[in-house]
């Protein structure tokens, strides 16, 4: 199981925000490629970028650092947060993202989806399902649709999507452990890999998402409990393998 650290940007900071609002926010660091390069340097194989500011506005806003932290790491990062036109994707990997995550637009326009699965590829293009009670939000998780994650993950699966990032918004930031059961059933209901985030706090969390490693689950993403000291890089690392 890969563990992803999360860098989550505003207005250039590291931060972190509770339930993704924007006035329930934390700055952890003015200098998030020291924040990138600290976690390479802890054993991390791949990183999670949020551009806070771009799912917010609709288009990316922290391209100057994201290519910043690009040249300060060797490994592969992934990058979501306002990423609605083909140009922003193109702008995203050519700074040196391996993946982008493609939200709000995917819920709106799965034919865009599709066409840049036919251009980028399905390693290339994964999808962020954010759930809030079971409906899909978007733009910044502001606005709830009338979607049901499940229906959005097997219409994803369809087009030819293999990844999907999944946050239970209920969750985040709120350290009390990721939504297990809603995490495995859209693992077994969709055929997605899917990467877990949202509210992971402890060590017991990653033991208790391995077993679903079999029905795809090959991620987690943790963000606030590292940056408070509850959990450790390496301990997580090390629970996960």
């Amino acid at each position: 199981m890969i563990i992803y650290p999360a860098i989550d940007l505003k207005e250039g900071q590291c931060v972190r925000l509770v339930q993704g609002k924007a006035e329930n926010k934390t700055v952890y660091s003015d200098t998030p490629a020291q924040v990138a390069l600290s976690f390479q340097q802890q054993g991390a194989a791949w990183l999670h970028i949020v551009d806070l500011d771009g799912a917010f506005t609709g288009s990316p806003r922290n391209l100057e650092v994201i290519s910043a932290i690009a040249r300060a790491i060797n490994m592969p990062f992934q990058v979501g947060g306002g990423l609605r036109t083909r140009d922003d994707v193109k702008r995203v990997l050519d700074v040196g993202a391996q993946r982008v995550i493609i939200g709000t637009r995917a819920v709106s326009s799965p034919e865009f989806i599709k066409q840049l699965l036919e251009e980028f590829g399905p390693e290339r293009i994964i999808i962020g399902i954010d759930a809030r009670d079971g409906m899909v939000a978007v733009e910044g998780w502001v606005t709830s649709s009338s979607l049901s994650a499940l229906d959005f993950g097997k219409e994803m699966k369809s087009l030819g999507v293999k990844t999907t990032v999944f946050t239970d918004i209920s969750r985040d930031g709120l350290l009390q452990g990721p939504n297990l059961d809603s995490t495995k059933e859209m693992a077994v209901q969709t055929g997605l890999d899917i990467i877990a985030s949202g509210g992971f706090s402890s060590i017991q969390n990653i033991m208790d998402l391995k077993p679903m490693e079999s029905f795809g689950v090959t991620g987690a993403i943790i963000g606030k409990a590292l940056y408070d000291g509850k959990l450790s890089l390496p301990e997580v690392l090390n629970a996960a393998q």
